[in-house]
């Protein structure tokens, strides 16, 4: 009986022993090195540099009939966009099917993808740009950065089918949904 009081004292004392031997230990003095300062590039150079690079046209995409039917659809030119921004697409003569669209100094290379919904879609895969056409406007977002570069653009075209959709609007999918009064 003995014994077993011992063995348990010894095995209840010895993690605090341990513990004990670690506390007495100075701590080990940690150097740590500041890293070289980065260059922070301006907006400005940044700018500057796009804009004379060349957009990379070597893509591996090759293009279905179905997707050329659909670059066929692509509104190209300038479109004005909300808050005084523009959107440039261009189509490339070289390569039929691909798109360059720029703005604010940034150049996407665009093919265009089948939508489910019928509306017009390019995407640039390496940058992670999309250019989503719809009737009435068109709107450029970054998917990569979850953001929208440019909204509400707007062709001529674009223009004119806004002012028939205000003028003769469509209707409204619950439209008739409701039982008549009585």
């Amino acid at each position: 009986m003995k014994k077993i009081a011992l063995i348990a004292a010894v095995a209840l004392a010895l993690p605090f022993a341990a513990l004990a031997q670690d506390a007495a230990k100075p701590a080990a003095k940690t150097t740590a090195k500041k890293a070289p300062a980065k260059h922070q590039v301006t907006r400005r150079a940044a700018k500057a540099v796009e804009e004379v690079t060349p957009v990379n046209t070597d893509t591996d995409v090759t293009l279905n009939d179905a997707d050329l039917a659909v670059a066929q659809r692509v509104s190209t030119g300038r479109a004005q966009c909300e808050l005084g921004a523009d959107v440039t697409v261009t189509p490339d003569e070289k390569k039929p099917g691909f798109f360059t669209v720029t703005t604010k100094g940034l150049k996407y290379r665009m093919h265009p993808v089948e939508s489910r919904t019928g509306a017009i879609r390019l995407e640039d895969p390496r940058a992670g740009a999309m250019w989503l056409q719809l009737g009435n406007k068109s709107m450029l977002m970054n998917q990569k950065a979850g953001l929208r570069i440019a909204d509400e653009c707007q062709t001529a075209a674009q223009v004119a089918f806004a002012e028939e959709m205000k003028k003769n609007p469509p209707k409204s999918l619950f439209e008739g949904a409701d039982p008549a009064k009585k």
